[in-house]
Order: structure tokens, then sequence, then C-alpha cells
């Protein structure tokens, strides 16, 4: 197709879609973004953006938009969840940044999208669609064809399908691939800063470890509030990330935890959950001039904090694929997902182990904290370059 005619659908509104809408922009790419819902979403709590996520975000033009309600934790507190006794302290804030040009931020998921949204609606080459979901899609000679559910038929020269978790675009590039439950819920809320304990440090991402389960809390907007988030074992299986959870529930996952968080975990209320989910690796991304990105490709348990932060590393690698003109689209497709998937898959790994180290009980839980109590903090740090450290 000609530069003029040249333009990109994504299918998916969320923080991956609308990424892909900027990155494509840098490159002069005009694309067309198409949300199923009538507003966009705003789900979700906390997110974590470690230095290869932020460094995507200054380079696409967002970081200016989200610093001001972000904050930059000044370390990674990880504590036994029983006895409240710290295992090790590591170094976030100046450390991080200075070893990796970025820095490391939390901030409230809804922040994010919304500087995310507000940098595509400044750019010209962007066009957001609201109220439209593409349900399939068909490669010809003059690009792609989608189709909708109110039957519109969308046409293109690319499609990226961004829709998340529950694709319903990926049957046409994997059939039979779907998400399979591990047994695992995450609870999830936004609460006061204020409501810390004064023995728990404020700036900080804190992590309290406990059999088949860990809490997570760190500061978002700006440091005002706090978001806590509960991951434990449960035969809880919703598809949707925003199902309400009772109180009582919530506080029966943590009644063995320390005092300390206990009572955090009480002052919270208006819990939210979704079901935990993994997907054996895809045999492919792409089929013609489609192709998947985020979690519709490869969805990643949260206990590396990098489910957004890749779907942001995708984006401009996709982005970069597509404007090579010297290559056919397929193509480029193909050199995205060669570039991409091992990277992703070697993400999926480390973070599934992450959450089994996590969720030790036993002998083996003890031999974790001795070993987390003698390691230096800034070498274990350290052993986290490959994943903080990715350029593009």
């Amino acid at each position: 197709m000609s530069e003029k005619l040249f333009r990109v659908a994504i299918a998916g509104g969320g923080i991956g879609g609308i990424a892909t809408a900027l990155a494509l922009a840098r490159h002069g790419i005009a694309s067309d973004v198409y949300e199923r819902r009538d507003t966009f979403p705003e789900e979700g709590a906390g997110i974590q953006i470690g230095p290869n996520g932020t460094r995507i975000l200054q380079h696409l033009g967002v970081a200016e938009r989200l610093q001001a309600h972000a904050a930059t934790p000044d370390c990674l507190s990880v504590r036994d969840g029983k006895t409240g006794r710290e295992l090790t302290r590591l170094p976030l804030g100046a450390w991080i940044a200075e070893r990796h040009g970025a820095p490391y931020w939390t901030a409230h998921r809804r922040d994010l999208h919304t500087a995310l949204r507000a940098q595509a609606e400044a750019s010209p080459l962007i066009e957001l669609c609201t109220g439209v979901e593409i349900t399939s899609f068909a490669t010809d000679s003059d690009g792609i064809g989608a189709t909708g559910t109110r039957g519109e038929t969308l046409n293109a020269s690319a499609l990226v399908c961004a829709d998340g978790l529950w694709s319903n675009l990926r049957k046409k590039i994997a059939p039979g691939a779907a998400p399979q439950p591990v047994g695992k819920v995450a609870y999830r809320c936004v609460i006061p800063a204020g409501d810390l304990a004064a023995e728990l440090t404020p700036n900080a991402v804190h992590i309290w470890l406990a059999p088949g389960a860990h809490v997570v809390h760190y500061p978002v907007n700006a440091g005002r509030d706090i978001a806590l988030v509960v991951i434990a074992d449960d035969t809880l299986r919703e598809p949707g990330w925003d199902t309400s959870a009772s109180n009582e529930a919530v506080r029966e996952k943590v009644r063995e935890y320390a005092p300390p968080l206990q009572a955090l975990v009480a002052k919270a209320n208006n819990w939210r959950c979704w079901s935990l989910y993994q997907m054996p690796p895809l045999e492919r991304w792409s089929n013609g001039h489609a192709t998947l990105l985020g979690d519709a490709a490869h969805p990643v348990l949260p206990f590396l904090a990098q489910g957004a932060v890749l779907a942001l590393e995708d984006a401009v690698t996709l982005a970069a694929a597509l404007a090579d003109r010297q290559s056919t689209i397929e193509t480029s497709l193909q050199n995205y997902e060669q570039a991409r998937r091992p990277r992703a898959r070697r993400v999926v790994e480390a973070s599934y182990r992450n959450g089994r180290i996590y969720h030790m009980a036993g002998a083996a839980a003890l031999a974790r904290n001795t070993t987390m109590r003698l390691a230096p903090p800034t070498r274990v740090m350290a052993g986290f370059d490959w994943l903080y450290g990715w350029r593009f």
C-alpha cells in the first residue's frame, strides 16, 4: 500500500493498545484504536513500572503527563508474613534510576491510562474509537478487512490484536489456545496513605511472604494513597478484572499475618478481585496482516510486576518493525514476533518462579528467608539487570 494509505487498526484501548498507537505515531504511522466499551477502561488499582517501562513512557512523551501522579519508591522491603520481620531491603529510588537510566515508578493504573490517552488525543495520527469491538478479520490484497459486532467493515493495512487475556481474536491466529486458572486470586483496593502503620516505611514497595500467598502494597497518587494487593490460593474463577469481594473474605486470607499487616487490611474497603490465569506459549502470534500484543499473546502472572511493561515493550518493538518499509507487512510482523518471543517467555517463566518463591512453606521458606537475609541487596538487584535494562 502507498505511504498515504498505510494505516493500522488496533483492537483494544488498554495500555498496550494505546501505547502501540503512540509508538506507531513516532514513526509517522497513522492508526485507529477500537475499544469495545463505550468508555475507555479505568478499572484496576496500583501498577509498578520498572525502568524498562518508564524509559518507554519517556520515549512516547507520556512520562511528563504521568510523573506528577506517580511515586518513586526508595526501596523494596521484603517481610516474613507471619512474624513481620524484614528479610531484606532492596534499593530502588536513586540507585535503580542511576543504574538503568530511568526511574522505578508506582502509580494508579487509571493515571497511567489517562496519561496515555491524553497523549494519543493530542496526536493527529491517532483516532480513538469507543463502542466498537472487532470480532473477526481476513487478509486480502489491499491489506486487512476487520468486522465489528455491529457488522461494521473496518479496512486497514495491518491489525494489532491488543484485546487482552480473554482475546476474541486470538482464535483466528492460535486456535485452541485459552487461559487456564492457576488456583489463585488477587484482591485489590486503594486506601489513604495515613492508614499505613508507623513502623512501615511509607515510600516503599512492601512484599509480605506466606505459604500459598503474599501481600504487596506501595504508594500511588504521588504518595497520597496506598495500593494494596492480596494474592492467595482460591478456587474462584472469574474472567473479569473488576469483581467485588467482601471485606471478610480478604481479612480471612491474612489472618495468619503479622498484626501491622492485618490492621492495614482491616482498614480497607471496596475490595475488587480477579482470578489469575496462565497460558502455554503460542505456536505463533501472527496470521497474515494481523498480530497479537500484550496479554493476548503472552499473559504473565503478577509476580514480577511486568504485565503492562511487557505490553509497552511489545508496542515499541512492533512499531519499529512496521516502520521498516523495506519488508512486507507479513515479514515485519514475523520480525516483531521473533524479537519479542524469547523475551516474553523469559519474563513469563521468571514471574512464575518468583511466585513459587513467594509462596514457599516449611523448610523451603526457612531457606528462602535465610538466603534473603544474607544476600547483599545490591547484588540481588543486579540479578535483575536483564529485566530492567531492556532497551529498544
